[in-house]
């Protein structure tokens, strides 16, 4: 006789995940049996999808979301004796694409139950920023976890001090700001920020594998966006200098030429990951549903453990498309440290990651300017981690990884 049956086990539940279905993997080998593998007729069709979701006049794609960064940099001009505004809480790329085009970085501080920055914040790194001798010359608000920053007054302090805004929103595809009039303005409409940027890394809410993008309602930042994203090269003959050169005698440009005004980079997105792109953005509407609903059901369940546990806390401007859970966890309050409270939820099958380590922590940045007293930033740090969200979770697998940060915990399970 056979012994008792056991259930098979439960599958690992990772932070975040891809969703790809089968016209997804369609999409791509239609690309694969094709002409073009890159720089073709599938990158421009993505653009112009993205265009038509966020409302932008322009959409530049590109490699990653930290490619879309450093490239909105360039197009901006920024350089030695600038500097920009970011937030500590964000991923190391945002600061990053500021010092790749020679800039320092002002970091804000943050409010320290959403991760947001918000006006004051930003003004107060402003002032730093000038007694430190720099030139401010943008404000690069992070949409942390889906939730959007304040725009409206972000905005209104960079007109005042004549910035550009760089939106960094490789969280937030899909976000949307609800105005006092009951416009709702699709993050990267152009409506708030002078440039913003995507993500499109695997655990974001729409995947390319890897791949980024920009838009702009500015021509011209346009265009200087596509010359640095292969290789600073010019082939529209209205940007040529060299007229003997790139035109024929009867006045007609040569149809080899090009010219390098300044150097660029080979930021091209293929037709591959474009296609893949294209393709998961027509979902983006189901993605954001399961998103929200998966995040009404956390925080339905996570109520139930408070105050040792809040679910994230939302701001009542946007409605977000929700790249993270992000709860917050009173750790030293539990007895637990998050090291701790993390590996016992993974030998439970449950993955979890924390968004993020402050960047003004990092050792570049304290070499570079010190030890800076950011409170909301390190609050928030403190408390912080990110549970599974993705939209192939089950409602069931909520209330899975619920009871079981209740009894990592030592709490009572949610009823």
């Amino acid at each position: 006789m056979g012994g008792p049956a056991f259930p098979p086990p439960l599958p690992f539940l990772p932070y975040g995940r891809q969703d790809v279905d089968q016209a997804d993997i369609d999409a791509v080998t239609t690309v694969l049996r094709g002409d073009w593998l890159t720089q073709g007729p599938a990158v421009e069709a993505f653009e112009r999808a993205l265009c038509e979701r966020t409302g932008a006049a322009h959409a530049v794609s590109c490699a990653n979301g930290t490619a879309a960064l450093h490239l909105a940099a360039l197009a901006l001009g920024l350089g030695p004796g600038d500097a920009v505004v970011v937030p500590s809480v964000t991923f190391l790329a945002t600061a990053n694409a500021a010092r790749y085009a020679g800039a320092e970085v002002a970091f804000a501080d943050v409010d320290p139950e959403t991760g947001l920055m918000g006006p004051e914040q930003a003004e107060a790194a402003m002032e730093r920023a000038a007694r430190a001798g720099w030139r401010v010359r943008a404000l690069v608000p992070v949409h942390f976890a889906g939730q959007t920053a304040d725009r409206t007054g972000l905005g209104a302090l960079a007109a005042r001090h004549g910035l550009a805004v760089i939106e960094d929103a490789c969280h937030a595809i899909g976000s949307v700001d609800v105005m006092p009039d009951g416009r709702a303005l699709p993050v990267g409409s152009g409506a708030f920020g002078t440039l913003t940027a995507f993500s499109f890394h695997p655990v974001k809410t729409i995947a390319a594998g890897e791949g980024g993008a920009v838009t702009t309602n500015d021509a011209d930042l346009a265009a200087r966006l596509r010359r640095f994203r292969n290789h600073g090269m010019e082939r529209e003959p209205a940007g040529f200098e060299d007229h003997e050169a790139a035109f024929a005698a009867e006045g007609i440009a040569n149809p080899w030429y090009y010219e390098m005004a300044e150097p660029g980079f080979n930021y091209r997105l293929t037709d591959i990951h474009s296609a893949l792109a294209l393709s998961q953005l027509g979902r983006l509407d189901a993605f954001v549903e399961r998103r929200r609903h998966l995040m009404d059901l956390y925080a339905e369940r996570l109520s139930q453990l408070a105050p040792l546990v809040l679910p994230a806390a939302c701001v009542p401007w946007c409605r977000p498309a929700w790249h993270l859970c992000a709860v917050r966890i009173d750790f030293a309050a539990s007895g637990r440290t998050r090291a701790q409270v993390m590996a016992d939820l993974r030998t439970r099958g449950i993955g979890s990651q924390v968004h993020y380590i402050p960047v003004h922590r990092q050792p570049y940045w304290r070499r570079r300017y010190g030890d800076l007293a950011l409170p909301g930033a390190e609050a928030h740090y403190a408390r912080t981690l990110s549970l599974p969200l993705f939209p192939a979770m089950t409602d069931a697998d909520v209330e899975r990884v619920a009871v079981a940060l209740a009894g990592t915990l030592g709490l009572r399970a949610p009823a």
